[in-house]
């Protein structure tokens, strides 16, 4: 069984922590995100690596995340610090090694021959940032059948770099890019986070991204700071009228007049059994959710 075929767990709110910041590693302990990034990459000084390394490994062996799962995104393995970066995750007891710029499947199965020697259940996470990486979304998600492969974060500040476009709120020049690679992901079983939101302070401007995302089916999105978690996690909990929906279609699908049949009308509306799939799965995600607090 790979990394993709099971834990199911929800994943709304991914929160980038630099690794060298011993404070924030502490308060991540005690917020409500789904998920934290122990990061080593971006938000980490050249200077600075080495030390936020040893920092990473040390926040993980001491654990109190409780719920939250704990990954370590590391420097590329074709930067001066990638290959330690990789020998220090892979022995340690994170929960996931999270690896920048990814464009070819061989570059995610060099990453997955560094886990080699890493716990059974650590996952593979890559971004999808560049030009290359986006060219190759199919091939790429196809190596989670054969590796620890699990999730994707799209980095759309990369993207956006590269392309030389603009990064808008509505974010047009990426749209294609973003219906593309929940597809491709959906294909083979990952799990898939949008982009950051840079606005942090305008809330209301994050919230429009996260629906945007919710829109588009991905399972949450990274962020950049705390501010951001409690909006990402109600766009990407169930609502109230979502389970009433779902709870609805259920209990319609089950009455013995309805048994056997693909389609029954629901308040008024044709509803088919991959509607039922969608309300079963909406109740499981409210009932994880509900046992995470």
């Amino acid at each position: 069984m790979t990394a993709s075929e099971h834990d199911n767990r929800p994943r709304r709110s991914a929160l980038y922590l630099p690794a060298s910041n011993a404070k924030a590693i502490a308060k991540a302990r005690t917020l409500p995100c789904d998920m934290v990034v122990l990061d080593l990459e971006d938000a980490v000084a050249p200077e600075a690596k080495e030390e936020a390394r040893a920092a990473a490994i040390a926040a993980v062996a001491e654990g109190g995340f409780g719920h939250r799962q704990v990954a370590i995104r590391a420097n590329g393995l074709d930067t001066e610090w990638g290959a330690a970066d990789l020998v220090a995750i892979a022995a340690s007891r994170a929960d996931a090694v999270l690896v920048p710029k990814v464009g070819t499947p061989e570059d995610i199965a060099r990453y997955h021959a560094a886990l080699s020697g890493a716990h059974e259940n650590m996952q593979l996470w890559t971004m999808i940032e560049t030009c290359e990486s986006v060219g190759n979304l199919p091939r790429l998600a196809a190596m989670a059948r054969t590796t620890r492969l699990s999730l994707w974060i799209l980095g759309t500040n990369d993207l956006a770099k590269e392309m030389r476009a603009q990064l808008t709120p509505c974010r047009t020049p990426f749209l294609p890019f973003l219906a593309m690679a929940v597809a491709a992901a959906r294909t083979h079983g990952l799990t898939i986070l949008d982009g950051v939101c840079n606005e942090f302070r305008d809330l209301a401007v994050f919230e429009a991204e996260a629906r945007q995302g919710l829109m588009f089916g991905f399972d949450g999105k990274s962020l950049i700071h705390p501010a951001q978690i409690e909006p990402c996690n109600t766009v990407f909990s169930p609502s109230e009228a979502d389970l009433a929906w779902a709870h609805g279609v259920i209990e319609a699908f089950t009455l013995p007049e309805n048994q056997g049949k693909g389609a029954i009308r629901v308040d008024g509306k044709m509803t088919e059994l991959l509607h039922l799939e969608q309300a079963r799965r909406l109740v499981e995600i409210h009932g994880l959710i509900q046992g995470m607090k």
